[in-house]
């Protein structure tokens, strides 16, 4: 960023000054201060219409943040083995096989053993939470976003089927009655099971509503 000048404005003069550090992510000591405009006194016409304050701001010789390289398939992968072979040394249950492998921009880690169910929880929700760090540490500092799907002990397949057969099920009860059905909360990957298995029925419809974690499907008549 040579010699690169960034304004921020705000309310007050500490407003605009903190305003701009937050988002250039550094701290006082690191920038150079120039109030652009300064603050007017109270008075009872500066309430009806607030002078905005704008302050410049530029990085001290030196104390320009480097750019960070993206990081290649090979290291995330290396830095994904790693993370995943310090979690299962960690585990209660020992010798756990896993595996990691790559298509595309999605990597897949598989930990088959049934003694690791215990990592899924009520409905998958610590799995989802363990694919969600190992996302982040996939994704760090990269340009493009990782995209992580973690199976344990089988729980997709078996995650997969069971909603298929509840889908199911809902849309037969929705075609008789003629009324919506609201499924309970999802997240996104249960979502779209449902979804892709609904969308080519010809008498029902499906879409979400709310918002995450609670967002569910409905399933209502087309």
């Amino acid at each position: 960023m040579d010699e690169k000048t960034y304004v921020f404005e705000g309310k007050t003069t500490n407003e605009a000054i903190e305003k701009g550090l937050k988002q250039l992510r550094t701290t006082k000591n690191k920038v150079e201060i120039k109030v652009l405009e300064e603050e007017d006194k109270k008075t009872f016409f500066s309430i009806l219409a607030p002078k905005v304050v704008k302050v410049e701001m530029k990085f001290k010789e030196g104390m320009e943040p480097k750019e960070k390289e993206p990081k290649d398939m090979k290291q995330v992968l290396q830095e994904l083995e790693n993370f995943v072979q310090e979690l299962v040394a960690n585990l209660p249950v020992k010798d756990l096989n896993y595996e990691i492998k790559h298509e595309g921009n999605l990597i897949k880690i598989n930990i088959p053993d049934e003694r690791a169910a215990f990592l899924i929880g009520y409905r998958g929700e610590t799995l989802n939470s363990l694919q969600n760090i190992l996302a982040n540490v996939a994704s760090n500092d990269k340009q493009e976003k990782v995209r992580v799907l973690l199976n344990i002990s089988n729980y997709r397949e078996k995650r997969e089927q069971d909603l298929i057969t509840l889908s199911n099920r809902i849309a037969e009860s929705v075609i008789k009655s003629k009324k919506s059905i609201t499924l309970e909360p999802m997240n996104s990957f249960d979502r779209k099971i449902v979804h892709n298995n609904l969308q080519n029925n010809e008498q029902v419809t499906t879409y979400s509503v709310g918002k995450e974690p609670y967002r569910k499907v409905v399933v209502s008549v087309k």
